[in-house]
């Protein structure tokens, strides 16, 4: 469970090795994707609509962000080939920020052409997250599971990668729980996200992440 995880040994890799390894173990047969989404600040630097986002140009940002739907339908295109099914769970504390709101406009252009993306309200596992908040995670079916972590100015800094069979067991059954606990996206999207005013994008929010 994501309570309880993550525990045992585990190898650390840089953000290159850890690219590498996820991309060479996705076409090995996992069968399936489980992803689960925590933070409520990052940077996507390259990423023309965040750069747009960034730059305070909303609707341009928003625009740009449409543009990329065929490239997400081409990866869920790719993903069938391999037989590999895609699941996120993205969790939204509220107030939600500027960068949530502009990434779950992201979000909706993938849903729209078929990923399978659900909305959990952080005070929904308030009780998991006493210690410390659950983890961004990636979890490769019963092969890999990669907890990703950041440097002390909190920019992506690779992963630590666990291959313990029963604890990856364990973790893709606290994801499945949490998943199912999950609300539609458009349900969610429709009532938090669709009012919302263009954000107030004041500095340049902090966290480094991989491009959408």
């Amino acid at each position: 469970m994501f309570d309880s995880f993550p525990r045992g040994t585990s190898e650390r890799l840089d953000r290159p090795r850890y690219h590498a390894d996820l991309g060479r173990l996705y076409t090995s047969g996992i069968g399936f994707l489980n992803k689960l989404e925590r933070g409520q600040h990052f940077q996507e630097r390259g990423f023309p609509s965040w750069e747009a986002f960034a730059d305070g140009d909303w609707e341009r940002a928003l625009s740009l962000a449409d543009e990329r739907r065929e490239d997400y339908a081409q990866e869920l295109r790719r993903a069938a080939r391999l037989g590999v099914r895609h699941r996120r769970l993205r969790v939204v504390e509220f107030p939600i920020t500027p960068y949530v709101q502009w990434e779950l406009f992201v979000l909706r252009a993938r849903v729209e052409v078929g990923d399978e993306i659900r909305i959990l309200e952080a005070d929904d596992i308030s009780n998991i997250e006493q210690g410390r908040p659950v983890p961004e995670s990636v979890i490769l079916g019963d092969v890999v599971l990669y907890e990703v972590i950041y440097d002390e100015a909190g920019n992506a800094a690779g992963a630590k990668k666990y291959t313990d069979r029963s604890l990856i067991r364990e973790t893709n059954a606290g994801f499945d729980a949490l998943y199912e606990r999950g609300e539609g996206f458009h349900d969610f999207f429709d009532r938090e996200i669709a009012p919302l005013a263009p954000p107030r994008v004041s500095g340049t929010p902090t966290g480094l992440r991989g491009a959408r």
